[in-house]
């Protein structure tokens, strides 16, 4: 009897161990479902730069015409469409220029801005263009304040 007692305990620590051993191994878990977003904003365009020069002699009424050259230059982080440049005699906020004496916007004909329709690359990207400036002749009308003014010519692009 002792043989099948001894044989009976082997058999009960065995199980125990494989019950503790199996135990510990198994595993236990919940489901579970998930979802997630982000989101990012978008730029905005940034103000085109205008810089220019002007090429010619000095303007006298019915006199010769000068070339202003200017520079659209797309400061911003994205590419940008010029589609229009204006160029006007006005002071540098737009508003209408009157110089000294009776000379005004009214004594200067600016032409037609000439450049190319185009996307400006980002970071500096530029488009250079050109448009004339001249001083008209304004016939019974005494243009002396004009003399020695400096005409200024304002720039809107788009």
């Amino acid at each position: 009897m002792s043989k099948v007692a001894g044989r009976k305990k082997r058999i009960i620590a065995t199980t125990a161990a494989m019950v503790a051993i199996g135990g510990g191994a198994a595993f236990a878990y919940w489901t579970a479902t998930g979802t997630g977003n982000t989101t990012t904003s978008a730029g905005t365009s940034s103000n085109f730069t205008i810089s220019s020069s002007v090429a010619g002699g000095a303007l006298s009424p019915g006199g010769p015409t000068q070339t202003v050259t200017f520079t659209v230059t797309n400061p911003g982080t994205g590419v940008q469409k010029l589609s229009t440049v204006a160029a006007t005699v006005a002071a540098t906020d737009g508003t209408a220029w009157t110089a000294v004496g009776n000379c005004s916007k009214d004594d200067f004909a600016v032409g037609t801005p000439s450049f190319t329709v185009t996307e400006i690359p980002a970071n500096g990207g530029t488009v250079t263009g050109t448009v004339t400036l001249q001083m008209i002749d304004r016939p019974g009308v005494n243009q002396d304040g004009c003399k020695g003014a400096t005409v200024p010519v304002h720039f809107v692009a788009g």
